[in-house]
């Protein structure tokens, strides 16, 4: 085998496995756990209803040991499924963030 052909080879090989190692860390799942309950919610303005989108509410998240409010955004509807609000639930040893997900 040439030179040039073992270079290309060998730089394939390593495309790949680099677009392996994105897609699996991608997938992976990140657990958010806060030692204490969240503030009560914050009362939204729930927009008019959007064609082709569903309304997910505003949360308390958990960011750098305090909470911070991220406000309701709109989802892109995804047809056939129903849209599950995200919500914190409590767990021994604190507070874990179920995220929002299509069922």
């Amino acid at each position: 085998m040439n030179r040039s052909l073992r270079t290309v080879l060998v730089n394939a090989a390593f495309i790949v496995a680099g677009v392996s190692a994105v897609v699996s860390s991608a997938s992976a799942e990140v657990i958010v756990v806060a030692p204490s309950a969240p503030p009560p919610v914050r009362y939204e303005v729930v927009p008019a209803a959007r064609v082709g989108y569903v309304w997910d509410r505003g949360h308390w998240r958990w960011d750098r040991g305090h909470y911070v409010w991220d406000a309701g955004h709109w989802q892109a509807e995804r047809v056939g499924y129903h849209w599950m609000p995200g919500h914190w639930a409590a767990r021994p040893g604190g507070w874990r963030w179920v995220g929002g997900h299509w069922v």
